[in-house]
């Protein structure tokens, strides 16, 4: 058996009959919107969302919208309901996720998801650790569903934003963003 024959989605669709239909429901092109949370940053300096935008852009991602929210939980969850409004299939948020009391990009996203995807911030923590040892363990990073659509939570910082947004959002979103759409 492959590693991907025995992987779990929770759904038994792994079946030998339908494992080669596994990824037919992959959305190939993902409208992605951006929201990068600081209250000293602007959108013009941003590295944070500037690689993560890249990232999902080499990756056939369409990136539709760049935002700027402070680090106020009313101004995260309007920015980012604003963005599903308007039509992004995905948004991927950037800074406060943190343990500083102005870091509330978690606390403001987490009451809108209908489902937490709680491997994401694990997967990402893990990634992280061995990138920076055991200050990994200092990020929130989360991730949730909300209706059909998805919300990734990353850190501000440059390097944990590429490492976010390369290694785990852009090569799994389309898959993602498939599963909860069927």
């Amino acid at each position: 058996m492959s590693d991907h024959e025995d992987h779990d989605h929770g759904d038994g669709s792994h079946g030998d009959d339908n494992h080669d239909d596994h990824h037919a429901h992959d959305e190939d092109a993902v409208s992605i919107a951006v929201v990068t949370v600081s209250s000293s940053r602007t959108l013009e300096e941003d590295p944070g969302g500037d690689v993560i935008e890249a990232a999902l852009t080499d990756a056939g991602h369409d990136v539709t919208d760049r935002l700027l929210a402070t680090d106020d939980r009313v101004a995260i969850a309007h920015a980012v309901t604003g963005a599903l409004e308007a039509g992004a299939d995905v948004v991927v948020t950037t800074g406060g996720t943190g343990l500083t009391a102005d870091d509330v990009t978690v606390d403001a996203t987490r009451p809108l998801f209908d489902r937490e995807i709680p491997g994401f911030g694990e997967l990402f923590r893990y990634v992280s650790f061995e990138e920076v040892g055991p200050m990994a363990m200092a990020s929130r990073a989360t991730a949730g569903v909300v209706a059909d659509r998805l919300v990734f939570c990353l850190p501000g910082s440059e390097n944990a934003a590429r490492t976010g947004s390369e290694q785990l959002v852009a090569p799994a979103v389309g898959h993602l963003l498939g599963l909860v759409r069927r």
